[in-house]
């Protein structure tokens, strides 16, 4: 479901001082309260559709807690826990990346008739966030080897958590060598592309496939195209056989 923003910043925002009420109702202490509170906002603000908008709602939080005045039993210190949180989730080197865009879930239905795959191939899903392009990409290939791979060690021990069935390793997607593949599938930024489709042309062996949700590389006529979400196309370059 797509929201019309501003709804998903008044939603966490909400979230997190309905969190924080509840939890200094029971007693449980400022801190505690701020911090979990704070948490919650920066995990919802995968919900924001672009990188401001998701600063904007993880930090919507604590300024509005500032901006109340309930927050004068608070150490100053305490100001810097949602700073540190946020770049627990996000460090500043997977900022050039998407920082986290959740796949949809059913935009890779059909992608198994288009590129088929034998049994036990690797399948690489570079950037996996919390494991929602796995989910789709273990619908289509559920006999295949998945790999993630993800920078964010927070985003990595939850992915693990709900894709179980897949190896997951802490790593730089652009780092990382993706030559082993039979598929490579991200979910990333325009800007990101042109480097994406020059690496897999790099390091992937002939016949493999470079599938990219939603973002096409510029000046590159794709080898198919897959649409099953409106909106949402799967573009897929396959590596030039020699």
């Amino acid at each position: 479901m797509r929201w019309v923003w501003p709804l998903p910043a008044l939603a966490a925002w909400a979230a997190a001082w309905g969190l924080f009420i509840g939890l200094q109702r029971a007693e449980a202490g400022a801190l505690p309260a701020f911090g979990l509170a704070a948490l919650l906002g920066i995990v919802l603000s995968v919900l924001g559709s672009t990188r401001w908008r998701r600063l904007f709602i993880a930090v919507g939080f604590p300024f509005s807690l500032a901006a109340s005045g309930l927050a004068g039993t608070l150490p100053a210190w305490a100001w810097l826990m949602p700073l540190a949180l946020l770049l627990l989730l996000y460090p500043l080197n997977a900022w050039r990346d998407a920082p986290l865009f959740p796949t949809p879930q059913g935009a890779l239905r059909g992608l198994h008739a288009l590129v088929p795959l034998p049994d036990g191939a690797r399948i690489v899903d570079a950037g996996c966030g919390l494991g929602d392009g796995l989910l789709e990409l273990r619908r289509e290939y559920p006999r295949a080897r998945l790999l993630g791979l993800e920078w964010s060690w927070p985003l990595r021990l939850a992915c693990a958590w709900r894709c179980r069935f897949a190896t997951l390793r802490r790593a730089d997607i652009w780092a990382e060598d993706w030559s082993g593949a039979d598929l490579v599938y991200l979910f990333q930024r325009p800007e990101s592309m042109a480097r994406a489709l020059a690496k897999a042309r790099r390091e992937l062996r002939p016949g493999a496939w470079l599938a990219s949700l939603e973002f096409a590389v510029p000046g590159t006529s794709p080898d198919a195209r897959l649409e099953a979400v409106p909106g949402k196309p799967v573009w897929l370059y396959r590596a030039a056989r020699h």
